[in-house]
């Protein structure tokens, strides 16, 4: 049971309404009331589309869309009550009447709250609105995407790099500690934003198929539905094939990620995703230092990254502070982020 006016429970993110509890017909004012998940209202065709300059919930004026998912649509708003520009990320209304995908999303927020960490991107806040639209808020970050940057650049240097590498590997070992994995890393959700010291932060973005590593009951029914959960040229072997998931997966992501963002390329080849997931699956990886010979990798560097991707969980690195550990020094930095002086000013 739940008393004031929570309408999400603040533990795992679920709907609560008032419901009141079995008592005479003359209960007094003030008896305790239960309060329980219910289904999303019935909605018109995709309002969520639409809210460019609109008022929602009362509380954030929408200012314009920033970019929209198979789940949702993002917002840029300002919370009226603080004057705040913040993110607005809205469940697409099919997907909000469905109550697996719903779940899921208050699932994301749940875990999200918990997560308190510079480069991880905090929910603000889950709420819904009056005509069944379920939001979250989160601060809007300034900058740009790594996959951005990666286009706009082309290969990063490792001056740059490593740093980056550090800050998503010290949001993962937070988010690990606490039995929670990313499961859907990739250049898309790592966000570059420029740090008050000149330098740059990377923010972690999109828990959204983030899943406790000890599922309680029923858990198994969000990824029961058919749907690939995670975006296949970055999935681990391991999640190709279905099988249970640790931080090891996520460290097998983001060596990838690591592999692109400083040679520009993939280490597994084909010509679909489909066949990036068998090569994976059966293949070697290209070597770092032919993926880019020009580059001049170390070998120590090349052992370094490849050890990340390795097929076999138990091969890799147990936790992702050793991973950072092991860039850095590869890279002729000290341990602890003697190379995160030198980041040079991006922005």
């Amino acid at each position: 049971m739940y008393t004031g006016d929570a309408r999400f429970c603040p533990q795992d993110g679920s709907q609560l309404v008032d419901v009141a509890a079995p008592a005479p017909a003359a209960a007094p004012a003030g008896s305790t009331q239960v309060r329980q998940a219910v289904k999303p209202k019935p909605m018109g065709a995709d309002p969520a589309k639409t809210l460019r300059n609109q008022v929602l919930d009362q509380r954030y004026q929408v200012v314009r869309k920033l970019g929209e998912g198979g789940m949702s649509f993002v917002y840029e708003a300002k919370d009226i009550s603080s004057g705040e520009s913040v993110a607005v990320k809205i469940m697409t209304p099919k997907l909000a009447q469905d109550k697996i995908a719903a779940e899921r999303l208050r699932r994301e927020a749940g875990l999200a709250m918990r997560l308190d960490h510079p480069s991880i991107c905090r929910i603000m806040r889950l709420g819904e609105t009056e005509d069944g639209l379920i939001y979250l808020v989160m601060p809007l970050l300034k900058g740009e995407l790594l996959s951005d940057k990666e286009v706009r650049e082309g290969p990063i240097s490792l001056e740059v790099g490593v740093p980056i590498m550090r800050q998503v590997c010290d949001a993962l070992e937070v988010a690990h500690q606490q039995q929670i994995i990313h499961r859907d890393l990739k250049p898309e959700n790592i966000f570059i934003c420029p740090a008050p010291d000149g330098g740059i932060r990377a923010v972690v973005t999109d828990f959204g198929l983030a899943k406790e590593r000890r599922s309680e009951p029923g858990m198994a029914k969000l990824t029961a539905t058919g749907i690939i959960l995670g975006t296949p040229e970055f999935m681990s072997p391991e999640q190709i094939r279905g099988k249970p998931l640790d931080g090891r997966s996520d460290i097998y992501a983001l060596g990838l990620v690591a592999f692109e963002m400083f040679t520009g390329k993939l280490p597994f080849e084909g010509k679909t995703a489909q066949d990036m997931m068998i090569a994976r699956l059966r293949g070697q990886p290209l070597p770092l230092r032919k993926a880019r010979a020009d580059l001049q990798f170390t070998a120590q560097f090349e052992k370094a990254l490849m050890k990340a991707i390795e097929a076999e969980p138990a091969a890799r690195y147990q936790t992702a502070s050793e991973f950072a550990r092991a860039l850095e020094e590869a890279a002729g930095s000290s341990s602890g982020g003697g190379m995160m002086g030198k980041l040079k000013k991006l922005f």
